[in-house]
């Protein structure tokens, strides 16, 4: 059977890579993703990158059937509903975004957040199987960074979301809430024993010291081999230690805050208020002495 075609964009401000993922024998396909374009200093929203990805999908003739959410992503804010909106495709992500919203909705007082992930339109369980045009899609539940972490395997293809990124560069954080350094590491070793030669494809790159071009696709093998958070031969209690530690010397993601309580939504703003006006909510906390 014919593998899947993949196409990447890579958006430099957020450092994310969103994928047109297609079957050659039927032309249909999905996005995983999908990247807003946000100006957080005005408050605006385009439609430019996701522009891209649906331009290209008409130039290859590519009927997109599916959206597909890795994760409540924390750096970015999703196109998926304005992709849904050009496409009618369905908005799909891991049914443990569900704990992600019990977590978030007070946080920012989300009082019009539908319950039970409502708000998105398949909630995938782990190892759940559904088709793009003739190609088999498996669904892998891999917490760790967030509780809803999922990767999509489409044959030799895996995209696996912010779980792990390039050999040269490490693994994700495990400090948002929710997140678990030692499910983290579990987590990667499922996926690393994957057969050596599937292609990992990442969901971010930030150039690590030493390489001057974006990357994004690599192999199990690979990662194995050079990854030094979890090459072979890294156990888990070393993992944990070093994650936990390195951690804590992180900085939030600037996008942080709208990221997360669009993402939650499936991408939908919060309703507008009396005067017609959507608002983003900014929790505020007096910093501990």
């Amino acid at each position: 059977m014919q593998g899947a075609e993949i196409r990447a964009f890579f958006d430099e401000p957020t450092n994310t890579v969103s994928y047109l993922v297609w079957d050659p024998a039927t032309q249909d396909g999905a996005v995983i993703d999908p990247v807003l374009d946000w100006d957080n200093r005005t408050g605006t929203a385009d439609t430019a990158f996701a522009d891209r990805i649906l331009a290209a999908a008409a130039t290859e003739g590519v009927t997109i059937r599916r959206v597909l959410e890795t994760h409540a992503h924390a750096d970015h804010l999703t196109a998926a509903p304005y992709i849904k909106a050009r496409t009618g495709a369905p908005i799909g992500i891991g049914e443990h975004i569900k704990e992600v919203q019990r977590i978030f909705r007070p946080v920012f007082d989300a009082r019009d957040l539908k319950p039970d992930g409502g708000d998105f339109d398949h909630l995938f369980r782990d190892g759940e199987h559904f088709a793009i045009g003739g190609l088999d899609v498996e669904v892998m539940h891999l917490p760790g960074h967030t509780p809803a972490d999922i990767a999509y395997r489409v044959g030799q293809d895996v995209f696996v979301g912010d779980t792990i990124f390039m050999p040269d560069y490490g693994t994700a954080r495990a400090d948002f809430p929710g997140g678990d350094a030692r499910r983290l590491f579990r987590s990667i070793r499922r996926l690393l024993s994957l057969p050596p030669d599937t292609r990992l494809w990442m969901c971010h790159d930030y150039k690590a010291p030493g390489r001057d071009t974006y990357a994004w696709q690599t192999t199990v093998a690979e990662q194995r081999a050079r990854n030094p958070h979890v090459k072979d031969g890294v156990g888990e209690d070393d993992f944990v230690a070093f994650r936990t530690a390195r951690d804590k010397t992180l900085a939030a993601p600037l996008l942080l805050l709208p990221s997360i309580q669009v993402n939650i939504r499936a991408g939908r703003f919060p309703d507008a208020e009396e005067n017609g006006v959507r608002y983003l909510r900014i929790p505020v906390r007096r910093k501990a002495a």
